[in-house]
């Protein structure tokens, strides 16, 4: 058997404030720094003796300094994303001139839905399709490619697809190492940021997959799957147990699932787990929970959910198969607000069905539930998903590039009777109507009153925000041939936009 590869797992250098694809669900540049950590790569790095995690932009670990890190190492697992993939492709080449027998695997959403297509660049010896923890971790033990299921890659001139890989299922993902042991062995925590989040955070999954069939939504159609595969409550009590010990500075922990908080009996037993823990978590929501869950599990310590409430108009939520109505977002956010845990309230404009009316619904309908923070993002079709198939075949697409060249998201879509420009203007109106109320001004204010890190932090992303706001507006104003393409603000913010999460 030869010797395990030395494998570097890689989460690229980009374009400037890129949050890559590792961590973020909706990669793209952020106008306010933020970044998600890189979970999925943790896995197999934790698997293999001698490996190291690079985060590469959060670190600010630039182009030439991770060529020259490469050179150490036998293999690479890439990470890419669908804006980032030209760009992964050119640094690769660029660390095969340096060292023309390294390995490189790409991994990620865009290798799996187009396997065929990523492979015509030769520099990719192979990808791996959906869950790629143990078919990097094979590879780099020695096992032949032709026998690693899941793995796509050329031989005489053609490519081999091998059998798909089954997903992990619940008891295996309880062998899994620890993310949080390979952040302490390779990553600094202080450099992630997510302005809703208490800084610094750690976070890392507790269950894979989400049976939510939103059409929008990228990883479960790609990488996670739909199937809801769940971590013994025992074994993610255990981590949080270590990682409270290993991360002392850090202010809270963030569950990072696709959903949360899917099940009733789960979540009350996580809860009673999780109180004796004495620590504060926030983690993603659905607008499901009963009265009873969430007082379990405030009084275990949530602080803050991210809830995806995407439209105020019933139709459009049935049009992107949401699976939630007007009325449980009510009933939810009433609730939530009775025990005490905030929320931070995703809105999307410019999904099937949307109209000059329906988004102004949608703004009255924030207004309405007036929760802490919230993020309002124009719609993208990601190619695989639904989202996407709808869209071209309607010819809604206003053209293929996602972003711009630097990294920023561009309108997308285009439907009849609503153009992009109104699109991006009812994002204006959107924040407008919603952060420039006192009581929400002084809500933002209070909570940093108290805490000179906070203050500083809303200082800067309040002074990005309101620049970012005075250009959109410019550029409304401007006759519709002289706008400029403008992009698509990026800011996971307490008091800006942010890509649809």
């Amino acid at each position: 058997m030869p010797s395990v590869r030395k494998t570097l797992l890689l989460n690229p250098p980009s374009f400037e404030n890129f949050d890559g694809g590792a961590g973020s669900r909706w990669p793209a540049t952020r106008e306010i720094e933020s970044y998600w950590y890189p979970v999925w790569l943790a896995y197999p790095a934790g698997m293999l003796p001698g490996s190291r995690l690079l985060d590469a932009s959060p670190h600010k670990i630039s182009w030439a300094q991770t060529v020259q890190i490469a050179r150490d190492y036998d293999f690479v697992v890439l990470f890419t994303s669908t804006v980032g993939f030209p760009k992964d492709v050119k640094l690769i080449r660029e660390m095969k001139e340096r060292k023309p027998d390294l390995k490189v695997a790409f991994v990620g959403p865009p290798v799996q839905t187009q396997p065929g297509e990523s492979l015509a660049n030769e520099e990719i010896d192979f990808i791996v399709r959906g869950e790629f923890d143990h078919a990097v971790v094979e590879f780099a033990q020695g096992k032949p490619l032709q026998e690693i299921r899941g793995a796509s890659y050329r031989q005489d001139g053609r490519v081999v697809h091998n059998p798909d890989r089954p997903q992990l299922h619940t008891e295996e993902l309880d062998h899994l190492p620890f993310a949080t042991e390979v952040y302490q062995r390779d990553l600094t925590i202080e450099n992630y940021n997510v302005p809703f989040l208490l800084h610094p955070f750690v976070s890392f999954y507790t269950t894979r997959g989400c049976p939510a069939q939103c059409t929008f939504c990228l990883w479960p159609q790609t990488l996670s799957g739909h199937a809801w595969r769940v971590r013994s409550v025992g074994n993610v009590a255990e981590e949080v147990r270590q990682a409270v010990q290993l991360f002392p500075q850090a202010k809270e922990f963030f569950f990072d699932d696709d959903t949360f908080n899917i099940r009733k009996d789960r979540m009350l037993e996580i809860s009673a787990k999780f109180k004796p823990l004495k620590f504060r978590w926030s983690c993603t929501a659905r607008a499901h929970s009963d009265y009873e869950t969430l007082a379990a599990m405030a009084g275990a310590g949530a602080r803050l959910f991210i809830v995806g409430f995407e439209s105020g108009d019933p139709q459009i939520l049935k049009n992107i198969k949401k699976g939630a109505t007007i009325e449980m977002a009510r009933e939810f956010v009433k609730n939530c607000k009775k025990v005490g845990i905030k929320i931070h309230g995703d809105f999307i404009i410019g999904l099937p069905g949307e109209t000059k009316e329906t988004i102004q619904r949608t703004i009255d309908f924030a207004r309405e539930l007036d929760c802490e923070t919230i993020q309002v993002s124009l719609a993208h079709a990601y190619p695989g998903t639904e989202l996407y198939q709808y869209a071209a075949q309607n010819n809604f697409l206003a053209g293929e590039a996602l972003t711009d060249s630097g990294g920023h998201q561009l309108p997308h879509l285009r439907y009849p009777g609503l153009s992009r420009e109104e699109m991006m203007s009812g994002v204006n109106r959107f924040y407008d109507a919603y952060y420039f109320r006192p009581r929400v001004a002084w809500r933002i204010v209070r909570d940093a009153l108290w805490d000179s890190h906070e203050r500083k932090r809303l200082y800067h992303e309040a002074v990005a925000f309101l620049h970012l706001r005075a250009d959109r507006w410019k550029w409304a104003r401007k006759a519709p041939e002289k706008r400029p393409i403008l992009p698509v603000p990026a800011i996971d913010s307490a008091s800006g936009p942010a890509a649809n999460e």
